[in-house]
């Protein structure tokens, strides 16, 4: 993989023969009327994969910067999720984000997090259900041709094994869609993922916003030998890993710039470096959710 100078281009085949895109828009935290522009900026600096979720509140806008953008549709993979307080109606769920998005298909539906949460109290996890009801239900959409590939985000180790283990899972995630940058690399969870067939794609992939990556000496000085913006290098450490990345940012310039990662590649001794960087932080934590989904695992 690290041969390849052309990520722009280049996709990932997914365990269903799907080619996602290497290099997608994030679009959490992204403030309304925002997206909307960003979206169309980013598809006309040449990037093929959008990433939204129901919870983003921002499906409606991303539908119209698709539209604004005058890319037709099949050139573009859109991927998007499934909230946790609509575990036990994962048809209205993908209805409800298909209709927002204007679009008849998504190219990947995940389960945004292993928490079946209560929409009566957003404190309380339902008694008699879980992510694997969930899936169960999740497994019928493909056959219906509205959701080309189904996956999961934020689980762990503990929680794949227990979804994978499970006699009701006919169907293996495509994807996990999980927190990866320097001080938050998983490499057991990214390897355990790889042998199980499933993808991996970074989401704050630069370490959000004001990331402390940024001021980090180390990444600092293996940009400067590259002229290359630190961003630049941490998307390139993602993409040399194997995993798909999707930077979110809503302004032009560094939508553009995020995108420049053709023609160079970093060394085996500088991902080497990167890889074995100390420090550790994560953006999201579970501390918010009724059940605990993260279990130390990954590292």
């Amino acid at each position: 993989m690290a041969g390849n100078l052309d990520f722009t281009k280049q996709t990932y085949t997914l365990n269903t023969g799907a080619k996602i895109p290497a290099v997608g828009l994030g679009t959490w935290q992204s403030k309304p009327n925002e997206v909307r522009e960003a979206v169309k900026a980013a598809l006309l600096a040449g990037y093929r994969h959008i990433d939204t979720a129901l919870a983003y509140g921002n499906e409606h806008e991303v539908g119209l910067g698709i539209k604004d953008s005058g890319v037709p549709r099949e050139e573009i993979w859109i991927t998007t999720k499934l909230d946790n307080p609509w575990h036990k109606r994962v048809e209205e769920g993908i209805q409800s984000s298909l209709k927002s998005l204007q679009t008849d298909y998504v190219d990947l539906y995940l389960m945004h997090w292993p928490s079946s949460t209560d929409p009566a109290d957003l404190k309380k996890h339902y008694p008699d259900w879980n992510f694997v009801n969930t899936w169960q239900e999740l497994q019928k959409l493909p056959a219906s041709g509205r959701v080309k590939n189904i996956g999961v985000s934020n689980f762990a180790i503990k929680n794949l094994e227990i979804l994978l283990n499970d006699p009701s899972t006919k169907i293996v995630p495509a994807v996990n869609q999980i927190e990866l940058h320097p001080n938050n690399p998983s490499p057991k969870l990214v390897d355990y993922c790889k042998s199980k067939g499933i993808h991996c794609t970074a989401y704050s992939c630069l370490g959000s916003t004001d990331s402390p990556l940024y001021k980090n000496e180390a990444l600092k000085k293996i940009a400067e030998a590259k002229g290359k913006t630190v961003q630049q290098v941490l998307l390139k450490w993602g993409l040399q890993r194997g995993t798909s990345v999707i930077p979110k940012s809503v302004t032009e310039s560094r939508i553009k710039a995020n995108f420049e990662l053709d023609g160079w590649a970093l060394s085996d001794e500088e991902m080497t470096k990167i890889s074995s960087m100390p420090e550790r932080f994560k953006v999201c934590g579970d501390d918010w959710l009724p059940v605990k989904v993260f279990f130390g695992d990954d590292e």
